[in-house]
């Protein structure tokens, strides 16, 4: 089992459970969270949702053989499901960073309500290194989060960054003792328990609907972009470097 998934106290947990592969997100692993997603949203019986990781890791993004054998095609992709999914879940949404954050480990936290990241967290969006471009809207929401030139440095250099640089960026709410990011989350997501779950509902699509349309026409268009991407010679270049364990060499485009 990669994805582990749980409802207690009124808290649905989404667990990435692959620490051999360090989190890597695989197309199932992607379809699991999206129904996850969906049944968190139907079921009465939750009030929030947690997203959290392994210790030392919550997620280094997509899993590249997995990714290139079947990469994403169209809406119905398991991986544009899960985007959806999470863009569109009205009820909070937590996520406990516990570790590295990588690709869209980073980028799905734009779309959580909350979000908690340990003194261990490294994140990092290393688009563009591997001769691909932002996604899951992050083209959009990073630049008006923290400005162009603090997102420039994550999206066009990929400077990796700190917990700390994720809180001042405005991108994390706090950051914990590795040992206790995961329990203050769950905590924060209980809290909703004791709150009216329709006023909740109501509050949060207020504060995400006016946005909404530009985030989905971001989405749209990165991906469009990045799926022409993945068949560029630089895309190539960058991946064949990857499967070697080299740099790779850019100087002939």
């Amino acid at each position: 089992m990669t994805i582990k998934t749980a409802t207690l106290n009124g808290v649905a947990t989404i667990e990435i459970a692959r620490p051999e592969k360090k989190n890597a997100l695989t197309i199932a692993m992607y379809q699991a969270m999206a129904d996850a997603l969906h049944a968190a949203g139907t079921d009465q019986a939750v009030r929030a949702v947690l997203i959290t990781g392994q210790p030392g890791v919550f997620t280094s993004g997509n899993d590249l053989e997995d990714f290139m054998q079947r990469p994403p095609h169209g809406e119905d992709s398991p991986v544009f499901k899960f985007m959806r999914a999470l863009v569109e879940c009205d009820k909070p949404v937590v996520a406990a960073v516990t570790g590295a954050a990588i690709g869209i480990g980073t980028t799905m936290l734009l779309h959580c309500d909350f979000v908690y990241v340990s003194d261990e967290a490294r994140l990092a969006t290393p688009f563009v290194s591997l001769g691909l471009v932002p996604e899951y809207a992050s083209s959009l929401l990073m630049p008006a989060l923290m400005g162009h030139r603090r997102a420039a440095e994550k999206l066009l250099l990929g400077d990796p960054f700190t917990g700390e640089m994720a809180v001042e960026c405005g991108l994390a709410n706090a950051v914990l003792p590795a040992g206790e990011v995961v329990n203050h989350a769950r905590r924060v997501a209980e809290r909703f328990n004791t709150l009216p779950p329709g006023a909740v509902r109501d509050s949060k699509r207020l504060m995400r609907q006016q946005g909404r349309d530009a985030i989905l026409a971001a989405m749209a268009a990165e991906g469009q972009i990045f799926s022409g991407r993945l068949r560029s010679p630089e895309a190539m270049e960058a991946f064949q470097a990857f499967f070697q364990k080299r740099k790779p060499d850019f100087s002939k485009f």
